[in-house]
């Protein structure tokens, strides 16, 4: 490939091969390596800044990253880009997640393993004192297991009834959540390497500090079983009280699924007027545990006594029922139940949502309760076979759909205090002192017995009645604290008073 020379002669062509002597495919070269070594060297710098903005933290890095604020809103810059018609047909702007809280640091003593034992809401209060006692001893919480083998045999996981990713992410700013333990550690617990114990009911938070954190430090691993009632109702620091109602109203959500299913029932039940949700405790289990046989046949009697004995955990075996129903420890029949809702004036047209299992006796023993409330219902008649298809032989998952429409209902009945009435109660009272009967069993049976026998009139009957209940609807009031005697003050879940001041600052998104 030649050259052309410029006309101008000799001189023209002596500049041009002065320029020659330096081939330009050498220069061109040179010039794109330093471009190269130019961006390659600015690259490295770039991702360097990168990764030292992003070790820098949870809330500073993803902030870098993203760039500097707009002046508008995302959903103002995308009206401000559309034009006038495809602005109103836009759909709507979709709700972006909320961020989640920062987590909390703090050097790790171990690894905590909680086995709960009962029904869901037994082992509802013991998940939430688990979560208080990890936090307070800075520990690292593994997602609790739940009771497999009582009476209701649920195969039920933590994540089959809770929302497990809403529990972790909402307590992450306390405490940290592992669904299972790492590796390395889970291998030291299939080896034995760890330690398993019930801790000492009804104990405070210097117990878990002074005897249990050593044991964790020790083995790395605690195994704590059988965690109900195994934190004080009384006597603890104000924010252990407060953070016990965090977890239990804010972090611990049903499943989607159940909770979208109790807002099906609740908006049924709306439909045809106000609703009472009757807790009632008759069934066969309740009465084969507290011996309770009125009203039941002599065959009836017998076959929970049976019952009784098979469960060797059920400690109390010879029990006298008659003299235990008149101290007011046994649940209310249904035809005893039936009497007290017509004294307390509930209105016949009422409707009567039965949260309970099946009750024992069927039909024969519910005959005067539905012939004074006609429109008595439950979840098996409001909803589809299909609808109940997946929670068939999963007693908690049913139990849970019974608690979310029993904080709804216009009225919340229990005629035992049961764990169930408890918490119900409770978070009743969280909601704004929703109004809750707390029925005065022991009262309530000798009037009943005085009306059976002629010895009381209807009118006096009834008048006596409302006036034992008038201060019984779930108002605020004082926890009762005993000294020494733990199991008979009033349950901290039933009256959370630490919490119901300022309950909207318990909320987590």
């Amino acid at each position: 490939m030649g050259w052309k020379v410029a006309p101008g002669g000799k001189a023209a062509a002596a500049a041009a091969g002065e320029k020659l002597r330096f081939p330009a495919s050498s220069a061109a070269a040179r010039s794109r390596m330093k471009l190269w070594v130019v961006r390659a060297t600015t690259t490295v710098l770039l991702w360097t800044c990168v990764v030292q903005l992003t070790a820098v933290g949870d809330n500073w890095g993803p902030r870098v990253l993203k760039g500097w604020p707009s002046c508008l809103t995302a959903t103002e810059e995308e009206a401000a880009a559309l034009p006038g018609a495809a602005l109103a047909a836009r759909p709507h702007p979709v709700v972006e997640k909320a961020a989640l809280p920062p987590k909390r640091l703090y050097r790790n003593n171990g690894y905590l393993m909680v086995s709960c034992n009962g029904g869901l809401n037994q082992m509802r209060a013991a998940i939430c004192d688990m979560v208080v006692i990890a936090r307070y001893l800075n520990v690292t919480l593994v997602v609790p297991e739940l009771d497999k083998t009582s009476f209701w045999n649920d195969p039920s996981e933590f994540q089959d009834i809770f929302d497990v990713e809403h529990f972790i992410t909402s307590l992450r700013g306390e405490v940290r959540i592992l669904r299972e333990l790492p590796p390395r550690v889970k291998r030291r617990v299939e080896l034995g390497m760890f330690h398993s114990m019930p801790p000492i009911s009804w104990s405070d938070i210097s117990y878990y500090q002074n005897q249990i954190l050593p044991l964790i430090r020790k083995y790395k691993v605690l195994h704590l079983n059988r965690t109900d009632a195994r934190l004080a109702n009384n006597g603890l620091p104000i924010e252990i009280q407060k953070l016990r109602c965090r977890v239990n109203y804010a972090s611990l959500r049903f499943t989607p699924q159940i909770e979208e299913l109790g807002k099906r029932v609740i908006r049924i039940l709306r439909q045809n007027g106000p609703f009472l949700v009757l807790h009632l405790r008759y069934e066969m289990d309740m009465l084969a545990f507290s011996g309770c046989t009125q009203g039941c046949s002599h065959e009836e009697a017998e076959e929970l006594t049976r019952m009784r004995y098979a469960y060797p955990w059920w400690k109390e075996k010879v029990i006298d029922s008659d003299l235990k129903r008149k101290d007011g420890l046994c649940p209310l029949t249904p035809e005893e139940t039936a009497l007290v809702l017509r004294a307390l004036d509930i209105d016949r047209s009422m409707q009567i949502y039965i949260a309970a299992g099946e009750i024992y006796g069927g039909k024969r023993r519910m005959a005067a309760l539905t012939s004074a409330y006609p429109n008595v219902v439950r979840k098996e008649t409001l909803l589809e076979p299909s609808d109940l298809m997946f929670f068939q032989n999963h007693s908690s998952q049913m139990a849970a759909l019974d608690y979310l429409v029993s904080l709804e209902s216009d009225i919340f009945v229990p005629t035992y205090d049961g764990n169930m009435a408890k918490v119900v109660e409770g978070h009743r009272r969280f909601m704004g002192f929703k109004k809750t009967v707390l029925l005065d069993r022991r009262l309530i049976v000798e009037l009943v017995d005085r009306y059976t026998n002629g010895s009381l009139q209807w009118d006096e009957f009834s008048s006596l009645i409302k006036a034992a209940h008038a201060k019984r609807m779930g108002s605020a009031s004082k926890r009762t604290v005993i000294p020494d005697r733990p199991k008979e003050e009033d349950y901290f879940y039933a009256n959370p008073q630490e919490c119901l001041q300022d309950r909207d600052l318990l909320q987590t998104s």
